[in-house]
């Protein structure tokens, strides 16, 4: 299980403020700054009302590393302590343990300066109403900067001097925000044409794709499963056209050079956050779950399509990670590893990549066994840096490194195939795969020493949504138990901890406590759009992965309250976040599939998947009504929602119901279930009918009763619209219905 890390050797100081009391990780690491730190909440409010002040907002994570350096410059600073405390209500958030006001401020400061990012700053009036926004200030004034200290000071003597002013302004860009955030439709509006939507994202992406090295930009390069899984979706409907040929190319070129590049620890395994450079080299070296969960899916469905070995290894290294290092004892899954850390112990300043970096005389010292095997004299060493690109100076490019931390560091990178550096050794395969295993485990061992980023045991529901999606769908298509079963326990996790069942409500978040305990905010904070549609996806996923239908009612029941709380009955589509916390100036709705699918594109397939496994047709329509409220953007730049576009190509050629007639314990029964599992299928719901489960599924499928069983094989079928087609016993007139 997850090693908690080290601590902090930061300027403590012998005071706390009040982030003391609070549960999250990023609260707690401000708990010592010299400011009055409030979490939101009505005290502070009261406070900004009562004293007429300004509210200072700032919102980052625990394992953001802008946020570490403006802590470090700004907020252990005495001086700047002091100035927000005498003019400002200094108010601290977690972004992801908040992720509505987040939402809300963000959208603020991306449509009033040059962009957005972490930490976040922004200045409120008493009333929440935001004015001045932005994100990182050093802490003095800088040739290209200006200082926070003279921000302070400005927004301190214009809150004296013009607040009227200021609180006119902060009111007409609210009311423009709330004009330009509005996304709808009316009562008669259909979705967009399929053909022209999924056509134009696939250009839009040809047009992005970088040829020689994959991915969507020139750097920095962030992995972007939702663009991937498009690309899988779109071959898989036009498999025998160039167009597929090529989007399936693009999808499989890119998840190739990201195995192979820096972005990807060879040693640890896990991937980190993002590339710094074009190649996938240099990464920002932080982990993140949320990336661990879409990649492992992702992965997956590269070697379900290819039945090349190399994905399925990544997506196995992807998981191995996650149950060593972010899993906690109770089933559930940890956010995320720092990217900054000591490189010794004696080391007094953190640095970024420490952990992860090596030295070519390291890997010498650590690896000198002499390889008889080779055509000439050599050691594991020296194979090692040849494969992974080790130099004696240093792989670092400067200009990847502008603070100087990783100067003469190696980010391993794989520079060459396991086929060259076999013919370079004269090695045969299995021998040099057999000594590189060799050389990662002794590396592994060495780093095992060093002290570790810092682990963030904050433990969210979507986050654990999706990496419960990555076990499940991975132990599916890989036919590997072991996946399935840590995905129950995880989704066992969530409804002991993170689930309230007076109210039906899922929680937002828990935390790793003492002795392995859990520990939940008081008052808890019930989850947002974001936690149910990621639960009730992976519902469904482990429901398809296990058969049990334990996780499908489930699915069932938090789609009911989702509808319940966060539909929007006059514009359609989901808000983001309830009605009833007035503290949340504007509901919006994500309009952009990032680094995580939005929650709108999410839903929209989880609708249609538990309209097919129940009979309620009236959620088909719901997800007709969410694809028409985002209609503008999808037809003007589908590939900002290329998650979404993926279910509109499901809504319209509608799903599959693959349903398997049999005993689940029987051999051909197996068979049946093990192809619907390991072909590539987009578009389809998987529905085991052994006889015996007459509860959930055959009481909304009245269908199922009618379907013919024979008693000495197992049967598929594959239904359309609810409606059947003749039985299926043979392996190859499966797969053929299924693509």
């Amino acid at each position: 299980m997850a090693n908690k890390g080290q601590g902090s050797k930061s300027n403590v100081h012998s005071k706390t403020n009040r982030l003391i009391n609070e549960k999250s990780p990023y609260l707690l690491q401000h708990a010592c700054n010299p400011v009055d730190w409030y979490p939101w909440g009505q005290e502070a409010f009261d406070k900004a009302q009562k004293e007429n002040k300004p509210i200072f907002l700032s919102v980052g994570y625990s394992t953001c590393h802008w946020c570490h350096v403006m802590e470090q410059e700004s907020f252990q600073n005495e001086d700047i302590g002091r100035i927000l405390d005498e003019n400002f209500v200094s108010v601290k958030v977690d972004r992801e343990e908040r992720p509505d006001i987040d939402k809300v401020y963000m959208t603020f400061v991306q449509a009033t300066s040059s962009g957005g990012g972490w930490p976040m700053s922004v200045w409120l009036t008493p009333d929440l109403q935001p004015f001045v926004g932005g994100t990182y200030f050093p802490r003095e004034d800088t040739m290209y900067k200006v200082g926070f200290r003279t921000i302070l000071l400005r927004i301190a003597n214009q809150w004296k001097q013009n607040r009227n002013a200021l609180q006119d302004s902060s009111e007409r860009i609210l009311t423009a925000l709330q004009s330009t955030s509005r996304i709808h439709a009316r009562p008669s509006e259909a979705p967009p044409s399929c053909q022209e939507v999924m056509s134009k994202c696939f250009q839009q992406l040809e047009g992005l794709f970088d040829e020689e090295y994959g991915g969507f930009s020139e750097g920095p390069k962030f992995p972007t499963p939702v663009k991937l899984r498009f690309l899988f979706a779109f071959w898989a409907v036009k498999r025998a056209s160039s167009e597929g040929v090529q989007a399936l190319q693009m999808a499989m070129h890119t998840l190739r050079m990201m195995g192979f590049g820096g972005i990807h620890d060879h040693v640890a395994q896990g991937f980190h956050r993002y590339s710094t450079d074009q190649t996938w080299h240099v990464p920002h070296f932080e982990k993140m779950l949320y990336d661990q969960g879409q990649l492992a899916v992702v992965y997956a469905e590269a070697f379900q399509i290819s039945g090349d070995e190399f994905f399925a290894d990544v997506a196995r290294d992807i998981l191995c990670y996650v149950s060593r290092d972010l899993s906690d004892k109770s089933g559930g899954f940890y956010t995320a590893e720092d990217a900054d850390s000591y490189p010794t112990t004696q080391s007094k300043q953190k640095k970024e990549g420490a952990f992860c970096v090596w030295t070519a005389e390291e890997i010498q010292q650590l690896l000198p066994e002499p390889v008889t095997e080779a055509l000439e004299k050599t050691t594991m060493a020296e194979i090692f840096k040849y494969h992974y690109g080790v130099r004696e100076d240093g792989n670092v490019a400067q200009i990847q490194d502008p603070h100087g931390e990783l100067t003469g560091k190696n980010v391993l990178i794989m520079r060459y195939s396991l086929e060259l550096t076999a013919a370079r050794f004269g090695l045969d395969m299995s021998h040099l795969k057999s000594i590189l295993s060799k050389c990662r485990a002794q590396l592994y061992e060495a780093r095992r020493q060093r002290p570790r980023p810092h682990l963030d045991t904050k433990m969210l529901a979507s986050w654990n949504g999706l990496m419960i999606s990555g076990f499940a769908r991975s132990g599916a298509i890989l036919g590997e138990k072991q996946y399935i079963e840590q995905a129950e326990r995880a989704a066992t996790f969530l409804r002991n901890h993170m689930f309230d069942a007076d109210s039906g409500k899922l929680l937002r978040s828990c935390y790793g406590g003492k002795q392995h305990g859990v520990e939940q905010n008081i008052p808890p904070i019930f989850g947002f759009l974001e936690d149910y549609v990621f639960v009730i996806q992976a519902l469904l996923d482990l429901y398809e992965a296990s058969l049990d239908q334990t996780w499908l009612e489930w699915a069932i029941e938090l789609q009911q309250k989702q509808d319940e709380l966060f539909w929007d009955q006059e514009g359609f589509a989901y808000f983001s976040s309830e009605a009833n916390d007035t503290s949340v100036i504007l509901r919006l709705k994500d309009d952009q599939d990032g680094a995580e699918p939005s929650a709108n594109s999410v839903a929209a397939f989880n609708l249609l998947r538990t309209a097919h496994y129940t009979g309620r047709l009236y959620w088909i329509e719901q997800c007709g009504q969410i694809l028409a409220a985002f209609s503008e953007k999808l037809l003007k730049l589908p590939v900002s929602l290329a998650e979404m576009v993926r279910v509109l190509m499901a809504y319209h050629q509608t799903l599959k119901q693959v349903v398997i007639c049999g005993d689940p314990k029987e051999e051909t029964t197996g068979k049946l279930l093990r192809t619907v599992q390991s072909t590539y299928s987009p578009h389809k719901v998987l529905i085991l009918a052994d006889g015996t489960q007459r509860g959930f599924l055959y009481k909304n499928l009245s269908f199922l009763s009618s379907l013919k069983r024979n008693e000495s094989k197992a049967t598929a079928y594959v239904c359309e619209k609810f409606a059947c087609s003749l039985p299926v016993e043979s392996i190859k007139d499966l797969q053929k219905l299924l693509q």
